[in-house]
């Protein structure tokens, strides 16, 4: 009987051991994959914060033209209302240059 208590005690030892071995080679299994997961999800947040980065420059470049062009448009009006103002009085220059050197 000692033995058959031995051998069982033996074997219930051997199933431990298994059994601690499998749940370690299982951890570490879990482990492993917990970190590829994490590292394709590290990567994926990384390529939407490029795109997401992209998107805004782009959308940047774009209002930066579009006001560029509404400012250049103010400036060609405020050169065309120059010019106008400038015609206008050209004809009155004339007339007081030329009066000036009749009266010479």
């Amino acid at each position: 009987m000692a033995l058959e208590a031995i051998q069982t005690v033996t074997q219930a030892e051997a199933r431990a051991k298994a059994d601690r071995e499998a749940a370690a080679a299982q951890a570490k299994q879990k482990l492993a994959e917990a970190q590829r997961e994490a590292k394709q999800t590290v990567e994926q947040a990384r390529q939407q914060a490029r795109e997401e980065a992209r998107r805004m420059m782009a959308e940047a470049e774009s209002k930066a033209a579009q006001l560029t062009q509404e400012e250049l448009t103010r400036a060609a009006a405020d050169c065309d209302a120059l010019k106008q103002n400038a015609r206008g009085r050209l004809e009155r220059a004339a007339q007081l240059i030329v009066g000036r050197v009749v009266e010479r």
